[in-house]
């Protein structure tokens, strides 16, 4: 090959990674669009109702008349884990909503005023928070108040805000500093309108990086829940749920945990995915 026509091997592994990155990324969107259908759709695309009990077809194999088989109780597997795809995304998406506003107005209002404010919702608060177990707080906090869906949320949400206060205390010091923050003080602008306006803007990019992380670890952390029984009560049908009724049956029906794990395991993978994508492009230091 010509001298003049040769490609560069760092290009080379340049535009390499770029495209390997690109697939993730567009693999993860199609993964999310997929729940979000399965989420919003369960009851057209679920052929049967996930709370059915067939005795007469307990823990029958995959079949034509039921995809991933049935479970102990005769209810479809199918069903179930579609439906499942409701209950993940929507304590996910609740607990990461909460936690972005509850967290990012903390952390501004930490980061603009400073001085005593700063102290309280950064060493009384965040720090506070942060020394406890999350996981550890958030069993304790559902056992204390009983299984269901609200409680797992407000359980989540205990230390779910902690990470986006840090995050945006620490952006918000970093841009009040700036020249057209401290122009538009000049000029009149209030602390709500310089917050609003001129510095949430450009801070959300970071923020919003971190929602798309936190969504896969609220997947996880729903599901570990469900799992040890501090989840949603039976018989809704959770991930974390069937794995546990799965426990039972792990070598006479091997597929009662592999759906529903396979299912933890797409929508963890697409949310990260979607997370690397949102920083890469917003990040200007890795474009």
């Amino acid at each position: 090959m010509p001298a003049e026509h040769r490609i560069p091997p760092t290009h080379f592994l340049l535009q390499t990674f770029g495209l390997r990155r690109q697939g993730l990324a567009i693999a993860g969107a199609a993964l999310l669009i997929c729940f979000a259908i399965a989420a919003l759709a369960a009851p057209l695309i679920a052929p049967q109702d996930p709370a059915h009990i067939d005795l007469a077809s307990r823990l029958a194999p995959p079949s034509a008349a039921h995809w991933f088989g049935t479970d102990a109780l005769g209810r479809d597997l199918y069903s179930r884990t579609v439906y499942g795809a409701r209950i993940s995304l929507g304590v996910a998406c609740s607990v990461v909503s909460l936690s972005f506003v509850i967290g990012t107005l903390l952390g501004c209002v930490a980061g603009f005023y400073g001085g005593w404010v700063d102290t309280f919702i950064n060493v009384l608060l965040i720090n506070a928070f942060m020394a406890l177990p999350g996981f550890l707080l958030a069993i304790a906090f559902v056992a204390f108040l009983g299984p269901g869906i609200s409680n797992l949320i407000g359980a989540l949400l205990l230390t779910g805000w902690v990470g986006y206060a840090r995050l945006a205390r620490a952006q918000v010091m970093l841009i009040k500093e700036r020249e057209f923050v401290e122009a538009a003080r000049s000029l009149g602008a209030s602390n709500t309108r310089l917050l609003l306006r001129h510095i949430l803007p450009n801070i959300i990019q970071p923020l919003m990086v971190q929602a798309a992380i936190g969504l896969a670890t609220a997947v996880m952390a729903e599901a570990t829940l469900s799992f040890l029984g501090l989840g949603v009560p039976p018989p809704a049908p959770s991930w974390g749920i069937m794995l546990n009724d799965a426990r039972t049956h792990l070598f006479d029906a091997p597929y009662l945990a592999i759906f529903p794990a396979v299912a933890v395991m797409l929508c963890v993978l697409a949310f990260n995915f979607l997370g690397d994508a949102l920083r890469d492009k917003l990040d200007p230091k890795t474009a």
